[in-house]
């Protein structure tokens, strides 16, 4: 080997050397050059992260106490709630309910052999309404009794035991009709009718009946002229019911014959 290879190597050692060394001191710290920055909170701010998750905490735990509470006292179930129980035909009420806002429904039944009961510290009105929403029929129970806004349909009208029925209309027409008949008895007591103006009692196709030991027609008018009416119906003690061709009654002085007259002051003035 002559002396110019030995210099080539001795010259690639000396490159190998220095790139080395080149290559380390790019990788040596230099102190006083580097920042150090930490990572993480401190300080007041680690306390107001602390301060927030116990917060979120203690809201938690008081909302799931509440809702723990909440259906305890409502008696939440997979049926309901309390007395209020779903079910595919509908909506079952057991108990006492109350309720604030009106109440739609298409039907109302209580359970078998159970009384259905609407209570209310004024009155309870029941309405009915058409497609349109217009009212076609209304019923109020308040302190003077049932009051019906239309018609009524029923098959039986009955007070309670030891208490007075009474049907009244102080301002319109109080009727009664039936395609079969009316009936109105009384099976202890008395039965009143009374009119301010005038009782009209009218069968088409049939008759009227009273059937009673004793009927009292009062306050009947005299159809005979007296000079005075107190001494005649003092002296006179017997009377004669008449009827005039418009169905008025009036009395007549009772004769070994009819004294009715079809021409009589009380049936031209009826």
């Amino acid at each position: 080997m002559d002396q110019s290879t030995t210099l080539d190597i001795e010259s690639l050692k000396i490159t190998q050397e220095q790139f080395i060394l080149a290559s380390q001191s790019l990788h040596l710290q230099r102190p006083g050059c580097d920042a150090v920055y930490p990572v993480g909170l401190y300080g007041w701010r680690k306390r107001c992260l602390y301060f927030f998750l116990l917060l979120l905490l203690v809201t938690m735990i008081v909302n799931l106490a509440l809702t723990v509470w909440i259906i305890k006292v409502m008696n939440f179930s997979v049926d309901g709630m309390g007395n209020l129980h779903l079910n595919q035909d509908g909506i079952r009420l057991e108990g006492i309910s109350e309720f604030l806002l009106p109440l739609y429904v298409n039907e109302i039944q209580s359970r078998k052999e159970s009384l259905l009961a609407f209570r209310s510290e004024k009155n309870v009105t029941l309405n009915a309404r058409d497609e349109r929403g217009q009212l076609t029929g209304q019923l109020t129970v308040g302190s003077e009794g049932a009051v019906f806004g239309n018609s009524v349909e029923t098959p039986l009208i009955q007070a309670r035991a030891s208490e007075d029925l009474r049907l009244e209309s102080p301002t319109r027409t109080l009727t009664m009709e039936a395609p079969r008949g009316v009936e109105a008895s009384a099976a202890k007591g008395p039965l009143k009718v009374s009119s301010r103006k005038d009782l009209i009692l009218e069968s088409t196709e049939g008759e009227i009946l009273l059937d009673a030991s004793t009927v009292q027609l009062g306050s009947l008018p005299l159809g005979v002229y007296t000079a005075s009416p107190g001494q005649a119906a003092h002296e006179q003690a017997v009377f004669e019911v008449c009827v005039c061709p418009s169905g008025k009654i009036y009395l007549s002085p009772a004769e070994s014959s009819s004294t009715c007259q079809a021409m009589s002051s009380i049936c031209l003035w009826s």
